[in-house]
């Protein structure tokens, strides 16, 4: 009951707490304006007069801190901290539920929701493996072919943009 309020747990309400204060920032601030026009094109930021290396070292400062936060979370969880914690293929989880949520590798797209439908289709596919009790190689595999057909797809849809004069 220590680590509950009303029965849902803080890390949840903290979690939707960022995601609402991160969505805010990126669609109606300028900084979020800023850095889909860094991750858009490089060149066409500099030309429209964003300090681009400020809005660069900036979000991955932004990320580091969530980084630590969700390592905090994830140590908290499991009563331990160890330098393989976190392992395997978590980072490749991460890239995965933001591409299949629709952000682009190639930058300028992509919403926080989307990442957290992403997120929520990659984590029902990894239980769905746990369940039937797949090998970790064959879970590594599945993923990655997951994210390489989203990735395909996403340079697809880059192309036909481009080819209409819309990318």
């Amino acid at each position: 009951m220590l680590n509950n309020a009303a029965g849902v747990s803080n890390a949840l309400v903290i979690f939707l707490a960022a995601l609402v204060i991160v969505d805010f920032v990126l669609r109606r601030t300028t900084f979020g304006r800023q850095v889909f026009a860094v991750g858009g094109g490089i060149e066409a930021a500099r030309r429209a007069g964003i300090n681009v290396p400020m809005i660069r070292i900036t979000v991955f400062a932004i990320a580091g801190g969530f980084a630590a936060v969700g390592g905090m979370f994830f140590a908290g969880q499991t009563a331990s901290a160890t330098l393989n914690a976190g392992g395997g293929n978590t980072l490749m989880l991460a890239i995965a539920a933001a591409v299949i949520g629709g952000t682009s590798l190639f930058g300028g797209r992509g919403t926080v929701w989307s990442a957290l439908l992403g997120m929520l289709v990659i984590q029902s596919i990894q239980t769905g493996l746990d369940l039937l009790n797949m090998n970790t190689s064959i879970q590594y595999m599945i993923t990655g072919g997951v994210l390489l057909g989203a990735v395909v797809i996403d340079s697809i849809s880059r192309k036909s943009q481009k080819a209409a004069g819309r990318g």
